[in-house]
């Protein structure tokens, strides 16, 4: 695949990704206010529950089908074989977890209606195929498909839903929009793959990897969901859609992160398959700098944003959210540097031993956390809990491969976007204090900020001759005079 491919499938996915969050962030100030905090606590308690009966269909098939597609794909008799017997398995697996989860419905669900509902996005991980597309790199037919899908979901929640007994509304159109999302995948599938006869010993050869690779799986549910849960149960519904709120925002930078690990999983699996050092080693290296000069500026700019923010988007009740957001923002450049790390390095390399760790290591440290704090500071608690099992994850990840990737060289290059972001936060949140909270004031804000922050990133780039930044421009130059 091309360098170009690569910027194309980073763009497609990254779109899809922001969208799957923007679309319904575009909702979320109609829904705060027609359903209100405790109401997004309900929604969101009966989510996270639903989430883990997904979790254990997909088992670890996110980033196991991924590699394991990407690594036959030039060989199309053993992508039938692996894709067919992969799928197989994983039907069976979500079949005893749908099962399962009638039984919950039925035996301890406490609000029954709003568990029946989100049968609807169980039902969607048995038919869920995006780790094929992945592996294959066929990006732009899974985006530009499932955004469709997305945008109706807003189009219905502005339609249907209308006051706080549309809540079940609300929750039919979110649960409905997975399972379509899923299926449609379906439509196109025979044209890049086709069913073949099973072979058992092979399906069960593929068991092990993908219980390797769903223990990690498991491991950022804890602090990625049961967090949720946590406040649910510890605190309060008003405290859990508080949390909810501030996260979602905090999610939106970390999709474009996300995306690009996404796009570069199947490309490292492809050249560590290849035993292509050199080729992984100058994508790992320019990855590595892009991300964090990304991860900077939207740590930075988040922090600088949220208590104007929260309450003039969602209302004066949602101040709380503003604070939340600039406390979770901490997260995105130790998120951003682990996923570098993971997907381009661990799980390429089938080091799983060393992802599992860490991960495992930063679910015991949040649950801990969660444990002690929920109870008296709620969604403060949890957040706090967020913090650190995000730097442990990072920090137990870079001690693992400090031997086999040059840590210190990727530091360097990107260690001075934290001074900009500093300075880009530091006017920002000034501005905030000056002028009150406004829709004026966030504009200005955000625009200040983005000035600095690129206009000191230039002033770098052009300084040191910055690889990546003279390739792009040059790029550019000859598409301009193409």
């Amino acid at each position: 695949m091309s360098k170009s491919s690569v910027k194309k499938n980073f763009m497609y996915q990254m779109i899809y990704e922001v969208l799957v969050i923007i679309l319904p962030f575009v909702t979320s100030p109609y829904i705060a206010r027609v359903i209100g905090a405790s109401g997004l606590g309900v929604y969101s308690y009966s989510y996270s529950i639903a989430f883990y009966f997904v979790l254990f269909s997909m088992l670890g098939l996110k980033n196991y089908g991924n590699r394991a597609i990407a690594m036959v794909r030039d060989n199309e008799k053993h992508l039938n074989e692996t894709f067919t017997n992969i799928t197989i398995l994983h039907i069976i697996v979500s079949l005893i977890c749908l099962a399962a989860y009638v039984g919950y419905i039925f035996i301890l669900a406490e609000q029954r209606l709003y568990a029946v509902i989100q049968l609807f996005y169980v039902l969607s991980g048995l038919f869920d195929i995006s780790w094929f597309y992945f592996g294959i790199e066929k990006f732009k037919m899974t985006v530009f498909r499932n955004i469709t899908i997305k945008i109706l979901n807003v189009v219905c929640i502005f339609v249907f839903v209308r006051d706080e007994g549309d809540l079940w509304k609300y929750c039919l159109i979110m649960s409905l929009g997975m399972l379509i999302s899923s299926l449609i995948l379906w439509v196109p599938l025979r044209k890049y793959v086709k069913f073949v006869k099973p072979d058992k010993q092979k399906i069960l050869m593929h068991l092990k990897p993908l219980l390797i690779l769903f223990i990690p799986a498991v491991a950022v549910s804890l602090y990625k969901y049961m967090d949720k849960i946590m406040i649910g149960q510890l605190s309060s519904k008003a405290q859990l859609g508080f949390y909810d709120n501030a996260e979602k925002i905090n999610i939106i930078p970390l999709t474009v992160i996300s995306s690009f690990g996404t796009v570069m999983m199947p490309k490292m699996s492809n050249l560590a398959a290849k035993a292509n050092k050199k080729e992984s080693e100058k994508y790992m290296s320019i990855s590595m700098q892009f991300v964090m000069f990304l991860a900077f500026a939207l740590s930075f700019g988040l922090a600088s944003i949220g208590k104007v923010f929260a309450p003039i988007f969602w209302g004066k009740e949602f101040t709380l959210s503003g604070t939340l957001m600039m406390y979770l923002s901490i997260t995105i450049p130790f998120i951003s540097f682990a996923n570098v790390i993971r997907t381009q390095y661990l799980i390429p390399n089938e080091k799983d031993r060393e992802y599992i760790l860490s991960v495992v290591l930063g679910a015991i440290v949040n649950l801990t956390i969660n444990f002690l704090l929920i109870p008296e500071h709620g969604a403060v608690g949890a957040t706090i809990g967020t913090i650190a099992a995000e730097v442990t994850v990072c920090l137990v990840q870079v001690y693992a491969v400090r031997k086999e990737l040059p840590m210190l060289r990727y530091l360097r290059s990107f260690i001075v976007f934290l001074p900009i972001g500093a300075v880009m936060f530091a006017a920002t949140y000034g501005i905030g204090v000056l002028l009150g909270k406004s829709f004026t004031t966030l504009f200005i804000q955000i625009f200040v900020g983005g000035c600095i922050y690129a206009v000191f990133s230039l002033i770098y780039f052009v300084a040191t001759k910055n690889e990546f930044f003279l390739k792009t421009v040059n790029g550019v130059k000859k598409k301009f005079i193409h």
